[in-house]
C-alpha cells in the first residue's frame, strides 16, 4: 500500500513539473513614440513642400507606431515586431532607413532570465549582426501605487538607467542655449544630427502584475515579480494590449544564430562610428536628407 501511494505521489509530481515545464504565454504589445522633436526638424526647411511634409510624417508613423509579440515561458522569450505588408510607395530614402533600424524593431529579442543573457540578431547598413550579451541589471524601485490592465492587477515600478546611443527614439531637439550656437545670418541648420541630441539617462516607469508570475517584459525589460503589461520612458509607451496564456499552438522559445556574433558595446560602437561617418559627409550637402 505504502508503495502504491509513492507511486502516485511521485507521479502527481511529475505532472505538476511536466505542467511548470510546458507553461507559455503570449502577450501582444503596442509601442508608440512621440515624433515632436523630428517633426520640429521639418519647420523652415523651404525645401520641404507640404506633401513631402505629409509623406515623411506617415513613414514615421509606421516607425515609431509599432506592435509585438511576445512568447514567453518560465525562464525565457522572444520579442519580435509584427510582421504586416509594407505600405505601397513607402520606399525609404538613406537617412530614413538608417532611423528604422535603430526605432525598437529589428530581429527577435531573445531573453533568458534564468542564465540573465540575450540575443538578438539586427540588420544594420546591409550587415546581419547577432548581439548578445548579459541582460541589464535593473535597479528596480517598488512603488506604492497600483492600477488595473487588461483585467489584471498591476503594481508601479520605477528605475534609471543609461540611454541607449543606438536607439534612434531618445533622440530629443537640441536646445540652443547662447548665441554663439546659433547658426549665421539666422540660417537653420541642414544637417539633421546637428540638431539633435542624446540625453545622458532615461526614468522608466513600469507597471507589472504579479497575476502571470514571471520575471519578463517587453524589448530588454525585465526582473520584477511579475509580467511587465507597460513600460514608459517619457517619449516611448509600450502597452500590452492581449495576453493568452497555455494555448494549444505551442511556440519554439529558442535564441536567433544568424549573424555575425557581437556584443552590444561592440555593436554600438559600430553604428556609432557609421552615424559620425554619414554626419561628415553630409556636411556642407544640405545634411542627412530624408528623400521623398
Amino acid at each position: 500500500m505504502k508503495k502504491v501511494i509513492l507511486v502516485l505521489a511521485l507521479s502527481a509530481f511529475s505532472c505538476l513539473s511536466l505542467q511548470a515545464q510546458e507553461f507559455q504565454g503570449m502577450a501582444v504589445y503596442e509601442s508608440k513614440t512621440s515624433t515632436a522633436d523630428f517633426k520640429s526638424n521639418f519647420g523652415g526647411n523651404r525645401e520641404i513642400t507640404p506633401e513631402m511634409q505629409k509623406s515623411m510624417e506617415e513613414r514615421m508613423k509606421s516607425m515609431f507606431e509599432k506592435t509585438f509579440i511576445l512568447n514567453f515561458d518560465k525562464s525565457a522569450s522572444i520579442y519580435k515586431e509584427e510582421e504586416k505588408l509594407e505600405t505601397p510607395g513607402a520606399g525609404q530614402g538613406g537617412g530614413m532607413r538608417m532611423m528604422a533600424s535603430m526605432t525598437g524593431g529589428g530581429g527577435t529579442l531573445y531573453k533568458n532570465v534564468k542564465e540573465k543573457l540575450y540575443a538578438v540578431d539586427k540588420e544594420f547598413m546591409g550587415k546581419e549582426f547577432l548581439v548578445k550579451d548579459s541582460l541589464v541589471n535593473y535597479q528596480w524601485k517598488m512603488e506604492g501605487e497600483t492600477r488595473v490592465i487588461g483585467g489584471y492587477n498591476c503594481f508601479k515600478a520605477t528605475t534609471v538607467r543609461p540611454a541607449s546611443k543606438t536607439d534612434f527614439r531618445n533622440f530629443r531637439r537640441k536646445k540652443e542655449d547662447s548665441e554663439a550656437e546659433k547658426p549665421a545670418d539666422g540660417e537653420k541648420k541642414t544637417n539633421f544630427l546637428d540638431n539633435v541630441e542624446m540625453p545622458k539617462e532615461l526614468v522608466i516607469t513600469a507597471w507589472y502584475t504579479p497575476e502571470i508570475p514571471v520575471n519578463q517584459g517587453p524589448e530588454n525589460y525585465w526582473g520584477l515579480p511579475g509580467l511587465i503589461l507597460e513600460v514608459n520612458d517619457g517619449k516611448t509607451v509600450i502597452l500590452c494590449s492581449k495576453i493568452v496564456l497555455n494555448s494549444k499552438a505551442k511556440v519554439v522559445i529558442k535564441a536567433p544564430t544568424k549573424g555575425k556574433e557581437i556584443s552590444q558595446n561592440e555593436f554600438d560602437d559600430t553604428v556609432v562610428k557609421k552615424m559620425q561617418e554619414m554626419r561628415e559627409m553630409n556636411q556642407g550637402r544640405g545634411g542627412m536628407q530624408m528623400r521623398h
